[in-house]
This record gives structure tokens, sequence and C-alpha cells, in this order.
């Protein structure tokens, strides 16, 4: 593993060698990088992993103002452009699979697969009580590891996060419709997204595929490593099979 800080400002961590991969963090009670450590490790042989932390998460720092969904995106652009020159798999979680989402409706040209795991598309997609309520206390301890804004910051994160999801993201079946990459969708069969939003993104996305991962929760990328990872890895690296008896997809059969 290397690690950098782009021009940008965003630290990033590397890994493996292969086709490129940038993998999005969690975001809620400024969740980092580390998170994604089952599919770092696990691709690593497949692939050219980066890991890029978002403003006020990990080891990248704060800025003043609000935190906002095109922020992180043209954070993320910036950082495609950069370090990436050519267009990626792009993976996210959770407020991650927001960001990356943004990405691909403001630069389809970067982006060249599509996996959104357990995120959501407009606020209203997670469940009741779920943004309900203070962050767990181990998140505070593993922000203050790494933070370069230092402990104290963290009430300022945890502050624009809640700012955040009451009101973002607000996209609309329509603007899923612009999304021209194929594309994973997948979520936990118990989810803190609501089964039916994780529906309505799989349908609005023209070139869209779903994983529902059963016996798992919004943690399912470390609750079941293998299986996800293998589907998402057959997913990046092989084509559309021609299957037997389409019904959405019949119109390209």
């Amino acid at each position: 593993m290397a690690e950098h800080i782009s021009k940008h400002g965003l630290w990033y961590a590397e890994f493996g060698a292969g086709d490129p991969l940038v993998m999005l963090h969690p975001g809620g009670g400024g969740i980092d990088s580390r998170a994604l450590a089952p599919q770092s490790e696990g691709f690593t042989g497949r692939f050219h992993v980066f890991t890029p932390e978002q403003r006020g998460h990990g080891r990248t720092p704060d800025l003043p103002g609000r935190l906002t969904f095109e922020q992180m995106a043209a954070d993320t652009i910036g950082f495609l452009e950069e370090v990436i020159e050519a267009p990626v798999s792009l993976l996210g979680v959770s407020d991650g699979a927001t960001v990356a989402l943004t990405v691909a409706l403001r630069r389809p040209d970067l982006v060249r697969r599509l996996v959104l795991v357990a995120g959501v598309f407009h606020h209203d997609g997670w469940d009741d009580g779920v943004l309900d309520g203070e962050p767990p206390d181990f998140l505070e301890a593993s922000y203050s590891e790494l933070s370069p804004d230092g402990p104290e910051h963290y009430a300022v994160v945890v502050a624009k996060l809640a700012d955040l999801h009451a009101e973002q993201p607000a996209f609309t079946a329509v603007d899923l419709c612009q999304v021209r990459c194929r594309t994973l969708v997948m979520v936990a069969d118990d989810d803190e997204v609501r089964l039916e939003h994780a529906l309505a993104m799989y349908r609005a996305i023209a070139d869209a595929e779903l994983a529902v991962i059963p016996g798992t929760s919004h943690g399912l990328l470390v609750e079941k490593p293998e299986l996800c990872n293998q589907m998402i890895e057959s997913f990046l690296t092989t084509d559309p099979i021609t299957t037997l008896a389409p019904i959405r997809r019949k119109q390209d059969s």
C-alpha cells in the first residue's frame, strides 16, 4: 500500500495493479476508508485500487462551510482527472454511493462501470429512524485516531453530516435515467436503505443490475465480504450474458 495526498487535498491510498478501481467510503459519523479494508485487500490481485477520503473524513481535513454531495463529487472528479487520467470503475458505499452516483451524472466520461452499495438517490430512501440520534461512540474514537483537524472537530463534522442528510441527496428517477454506464445496485436484505428505494434506483437506471445480499445489514461488505467481492469482481470484469427469458431487458435482447 502507498499513501498520498492529491493536489486537490484528498488523502488516498493505492493497492495492487491492473485496471483502475476507485472506491468511495461510507460517510455517516465521519467513517473513513478503513471501512473498505475487505475490498481493498480482496481486489488487489485484480485491480489497481484507489481509496480517496472525502473532506472532513479520515486523513483529509475539513474545509469551511457546508458539506454537500456536489462538493464531494467535485473533489472526486478532480481526483480522477489528476491521479487516474482515464475512465475508471467507481464503487461507492452508503454516502460514498451517492457521491459516486453524482460523479457518474456530472462526468459520465470518467466512469466506465458503477457499483452503488447501500446508497440512496434521495434522502427519503433511508428507513425511518436511521438518521435519528447521535453516532455511536466508537465512531468518534475512530475519527480522533486519524483526523488532522483534531478530536474537538468531530462535533463540527457530525453537525455538517446531519444537515447534509436532512436535505440531500434529492435526485429523481428522471435524473437517474441520465446514468449512461453499466451499473450494479447492491443492497442488504435488512438494510438501512429501503428495499423499495433500491428497487426504484435499479428500475430507473437503464443499464442496471440488482443484487440483494441475503442475511446482511447495512454493513454487508464487511459481513459477507467473500460473496460481495465475488459479485462485484464478476460485474466489473465480465460482459453481460444473454438471458433466456428477459422481461426488463427484453427490448435489448
